[in-house]
């Protein structure tokens, strides 16, 4: 048991640490094709914050554990905005202005609906993740045409701007791209091996282990990204991240597991885990963009989501039962 939690926490460590330099890398690389900042950090950034995501439940599907995949998904879609979002807005008030992300409201709760209906049957097909991964591939190519049509005073310019990695050589960039892909690989398995013991030692289900140690794993990126971001002024590029991230999550992750390993999934994925995703979707919709007032997620609103948070962690543990 203990190593299964080192497993764990190395797993997570690493994780995070060749997402970074996966996303440098990539960065660099496109930077130095003359790809604009604003691409860039529609694209390849808020991939990078996702790519944990999408190697566990690779990993997870590929083991034939989908609802780990399933899991690991809705509970970071949850954990973006009760969590992430929540705390971020304790801190410091959110403001939205960017247009971009007005834009990229609907397109979340599109997809996020769109998740729930393929789900909603306790099933995922091959067919159902090629309609989700050509969906992702569609969300990228509107992402790089909104970042080449931006308007000069859009806020999310300047913030994306101001957060661009340092220019390095191309062959650095292609080391610290290969570097961080193949420990991606790696700590995405290890993660998954010290989750699935843990799981088998605590009596949790394949669901609950992805829904809980995975899920707050894979999103301490976004809150790191979320808070220190707010605490800098870039309200913008802090709450793009975590629409961009949940948007991968519904299309890509979600995706990549169907293909991978398209399997019938545990009923609570479809009824409990995506009503709370959707109801943590509407709340963060609702307060973001409310007409006729200023268009923030005040500190209250951040106590409400955290206390949602808090009381969805209670459901999850106090339904266990057996794996």
């Amino acid at each position: 048991m203990l190593l299964a939690i080192i497993f764990v926490v190395v797993g997570l460590v690493l994780l995070i640490w060749s997402a970074d330099r996966f996303v440098f890398g990539a960065s660099s690389i496109a930077r130095t094709a003359g790809i604009s900042p604003m691409i860039i950090g529609l694209t390849i950034v808020a991939m990078g914050s996702s790519a944990p995501e999408m190697l566990v439940s690779a990993s997870a599907a590929w083991q034939g554990r989908l609802d780990t995949s399933v899991g690991n998904a809705l509970g970071s879609n949850i954990t973006n905005i009760l969590l992430v979002i929540g705390a971020a807005a304790l801190l410091k008030p959110i403001a939205v202005s960017s247009l971009t992300l007005k834009r990229e409201y609907p397109l979340l709760l599109l997809c996020t609906l769109l998740g729930y209906y393929f789900i909603s049957d306790n099933m995922l097909t091959r067919f159902e993740g090629i309609l989700l991964l050509c969906a992702f591939v569609a969300f990228l190519a509107l992402l790089v045409y909104w970042g080449k049509h931006a308007t000069a005073d859009d806020p999310l310019i300047a913030e994306i701007n101001a957060e661009m990695p340092v220019q390095i050589s191309a062959l650095r960039a292609i080391v610290w791209l290969g570097i961080g892909l193949l420990l991606l690989l790696a700590s995405s398995q290890l993660l998954i091996h010290g989750a699935v013991t843990i799981a088998t030692y605590a009596g949790l289900s394949d669901l609950v282990i992805g829904l809980t140690i995975i899920a707050i794993g894979t999103s301490l990126p976004e809150l790191a990204a979320s808070i220190i971001g707010i605490l800098k002024g870039e309200d913008d590029l802090a709450l793009g991240n975590i629409i961009g991230s949940n948007i991968f999550n519904i299309l890509a992750v979600l995706g990549l597991g169907a293909v991978i390993g398209p399997a019938g999934l545990d009923p609570m994925a479809g009824s409990r885990d995506s009503y709370v995703m959707i109801a943590a979707t509407l709340a963060m919709l609702l307060m973001s963009l409310r007409l006729g007032k200023i268009r923030r997620i005040n500190r209250a609103e951040g106590i409400v989501l955290l206390a949602g948070f808090i009381g969805y962690q209670y459901l999850l543990f106090n339904a266990l039962t057996p794996a």
